[in-house]
């Protein structure tokens, strides 16, 4: 049967993979890149043409955590936000420490077809901390890394014996550095804030702490690591030096935390509750400067919650907010401000985190599967529950003004959103 030929007219090109940044026709057929500039030869059924006039065409974005909840609705939002592969955490319902589990969300988001979905595998039975759940079932499942989520790993002996085994396996750890002790019962950064408001803190040290600790067991093991969700500028600084060392560790940012800082609570806004925190105007900077020279990735840490989880006093609410629709209009706003060129911006979001994941994705190369994002970067819209897709309305951004809106989403060269 032959095959619908897609042409993509009118746009500007940018692959940060292949450092292009030109305006060019692209060409998509049998769910690949397949020519730009001139159409590819050959004998097809029917030529659809998409405008993309003032807009930017470039690689699905990939998210290096997003929680999926409803399955159908979130990869309905990943597709308007532009999101075309993500990774899921494994903290979900039923946790992702069975095979059966892992295969049921694969299939569910295949048979879905909005988004790639690859699943980190939980790395503790249950995410107790307390016993290895089996890595090598679980990889063959599916799962693309391993990860305790949210969840604390307090045994270090556990954690030395699975860095052991993904080490051997050539497996990698995504973890998320809190120690338990310094962080127990905290629920917002510990400084003047805090103070002011009567919260519980959570000291810059408990990631410090987690961080040194995680480290010193990856120079030992040999194991691939990557650090989630860095919050301050002191922890910036320590995987920076251990990248000096070539160990072999990689981290990423969550959105807000590249605009938001700790005195954006507020008056107990929950909406603005994290794990981690949110941080100080220097630690905020510091993150801003680590992801503009390419030393941290930037993810959404998608985690939509209904109006029981959010409207609760501050200490009470679940940290979180809802980010796959506003991954890419938070990174343009961060890299308007910053300076960032658009070509680097991108890569935070396409091919950098798609070379963590160590899948071929995040790229327009000739061939390559066609996940494409095409968006309009000064397009501006609103942030309010009518504009939300994903069944998660709660974010600090709420009733903000953004710019940057997705045209159009492409998945295996299938039109998933738009135009």
């Amino acid at each position: 049967m032959k095959d619908t030929l897609i042409r993509i007219v009118n746009g500007r090109l940018i692959d940060p993979h292949n450092g292009i940044d030109k305006n060019t026709d692209v060409y998509v057929a049998n769910g690949c890149v397949a020519a730009f500039g001139q159409p590819p030869s050959g004998c097809f059924s029917s030529t659809r043409s998409i405008d993309a006039q003032g807009c930017i065409v470039a690689p699905g974005l990939v998210d290096l955590s997003a929680r999926l909840g409803n399955v159908e609705t979130e990869l309905a939002a990943a597709a308007a936000g532009g999101v075309t592969t993500l990774a899921c955490p494994p903290d979900t319902q039923p946790v992702l420490d069975e095979a059966g589990p892992v295969e049921r969300l694969v299939r569910r988001s295949e048979i879905a077809g909005l988004a790639h979905v690859f699943p980190l595998g939980a790395l503790t039975q249950a995410l107790a901390g307390e016993k290895l759940a089996e890595l090598a079932t679980l990889h063959q499942a599916g799962c693309i890394a391993f990860s305790q989520a949210q969840r604390p790993l307090v045994d270090t002996q556990v954690l030395l014996r699975a860095m052991q085994y993904a080490a051997s396996f050539g497996l990698t750890l995504h973890l998320q550095p809190q120690d338990y002790y310094l962080a127990r019962n905290g629920v917002a950064h510990d400084g003047e804030t805090a103070a002011r408001l009567g919260l519980a803190g959570i000291p810059v040290s408990a990631e410090t702490v987690a961080v040194a600790t995680f480290l010193q067991l990856a120079r030992d093991t040999g194991v691939r690591l990557h650090l989630s969700r860095i919050s301050s500028a002191a922890g910036i600084a320590l995987i920076n030096a251990a990248r000096r060392e070539r160990l072999a560790v990689t981290c990423d940012i969550a959105c807000h935390h590249l605009h938001l800082c700790d005195e954006d609570i507020g008056y107990f806004d929950s909406r603005a509750r994290f794990t981690p925190p949110l941080r100080t105007h220097a630690d905020r900077e510091a993150l801003r400067k680590a992801a503009a020279e390419g030393m941290a990735v930037i993810c959404s840490d998608h985690t939509p919650l209904g109006a029981d989880d959010k409207q609760l006093p501050f200490a009470e609410a679940r940290p979180g907010a809802t980010a796959l629709e506003l991954l890419l209009p938070l990174t343009l706003r961060w890299a308007r401000e910053c300076g960032v060129p658009l070509i680097d911006a991108l890569a935070r979001i396409t091919c950098a985190p798609a070379e963590i994941l160590g899948i071929p994705a995040g790229t327009l190369t000739l061939g390559a599967p066609a996940d494409i994002c095409i968006f309009n970067p000064e397009a501006a819209w609103d942030v309010t529950e009518d504009t939300l897709v994903s069944q998660g309305k709660n974010t600090p951004f709420a009733d903000s003004n953004m710019h940057g809106k997705v045209k159009a989403t492409l998945v295996g060269g299938r039109l998933v959103f738009g135009a």
